[in-house]
């Protein structure tokens, strides 16, 4: 059988007839060889059935199905795919997501500016409003919470050239198989939330640069994996937050960590008065109550996991070519202002 230059995992949980529009349009892609993995997280709505008999038993899509008894969580997922995959290319499209026609191949492009890129990053646009961008790449404030670059903008033009990003959003990213063979996979303590920024800022880390291709156009339904108002996912967000600082931030901004986090609350709080950001979601004072609790909690949860974090973070000196100066001059580079980041609610 002739190896794929690309596979494609795509992570599905629960989501038949989003999962059955992200195959079509993966049936739709031409300029290259490539396979299709769908892992699939426990589903009890007939996903996995439908992806094996509509799209790999019909011949429609090169495909495989690996199946788990229940949710490993978006990490394992994902690692299990990589695993099982056999191109030099990897790259991950979301269940809830649809590509255009010349996505996989746009992405594959970018590996070709050099060989020391890493990562690949799309042009994601919002389904339900598809002029609106969702993500084109990310940026990070220095406390570790990051949000999409050009996230809730009209797109007119602003971000169709190719450039360096920070790193891929992994709704729709594509990965070097050789950068992932030297640094790891997803760190499955993350679960869920954040664990695209942690293995991309790892990468960086390691010398790996990432390209955004704005031909590579994704449309993305927004919040349909666990809502965007679940308690759930802010938790994991913020928890998340805490363990990529912990592992990976150059020690001058670790040490800053609770000035930059103390200013991001004060000026979330200020946002929520005024109707905006993530926590102007929740209604209501108990919804908003509820939401401040999810933060906090998610700081705690974080709490059990630092010891593992800062192991990880001594194992990273065998594959890190960036400085303590350097990774802050990057991150820093890449910094979304504060009032733009609590404008601006998560995706």
């Amino acid at each position: 059988m002739k190896t794929p230059e690309v596979s494609v995992i795509v992570v599905n949980w629960d989501r038949r007839e989003l999962l059955r529009r992200c195959l079509h349009s993966l049936v739709q892609q031409q300029g290259l060889d490539f396979e299709v993995i769908v892992v699939d997280n426990g589903s009890h709505d007939g996903s996995a059935e439908m992806a094996e008999a509509e799209f790999a038993r019909s011949g429609l899509l090169t495909l495989r199905v690996l199946r788990n008894a229940r949710n490993m969580g978006f990490c394992r997922a994902n690692n299990q795919g990589i695993e099982a995959s056999r191109g030099d290319f990897i790259a991950l499209l979301n269940n809830d997501a649809e590509a255009a026609p010349g996505w996989l191949a746009a992405l594959r492009r970018a590996f070709d500016w050099g060989e020391d890129v890493g990562m690949a990053a799309s042009k994601i646009l919002l389904k339900e409003q598809p002029r609106r961008i969702d993500k084109v790449g990310h940026l990070i404030y220095p406390d570790g919470q990051n949000r999409g670059r050009g996230s809730g903008e009209w797109d007119q033009g602003q971000y169709d050239r190719t450039e360096e990003v920070l790193w891929p959003d992994g709704c729709a990213a594509m990965y070097r198989r050789r950068m992932l063979e030297e640094i790891g996979g997803f760190d499955e303590d993350f679960f869920a939330y954040g664990d695209d920024a942690e293995l991309g800022l790892r990468a960086r880390l390691a010398g790996w640069r990432c390209l955004y291709i704005p031909e590579a156009v994704v449309w993305h339904h927004r919040g349909a994996t666990l809502g965007l108002t679940s308690m759930r996912r802010l938790m994991l967000i913020e928890r998340n937050r805490v363990l990529l600082a912990v592992k990976l931030f150059p020690l001058s901004l670790l040490l800053l960590n609770p000035v930059y986090y103390g200013a991001r609350l004060a000026a979330g709080a200020w946002a929520a008065v005024h109707g905006k950001g993530e926590i102007a979601r929740h209604e209501g004072l108990w919804g908003k109550l509820r939401a401040g609790a999810a933060v906090l909690a998610g700081d705690l949860a974080a709490l059990p996991l630092l010891p593992r974090m800062l192991l990880k973070r001594r194992r990273l000196r065998a594959i890190r070519r960036l400085s303590d100066a350097q990774l802050r001059r990057l991150i820093l580079s890449h910094r979304i202002g504060l009032r733009e980041l609590m404008e601006r609610a998560a995706q």
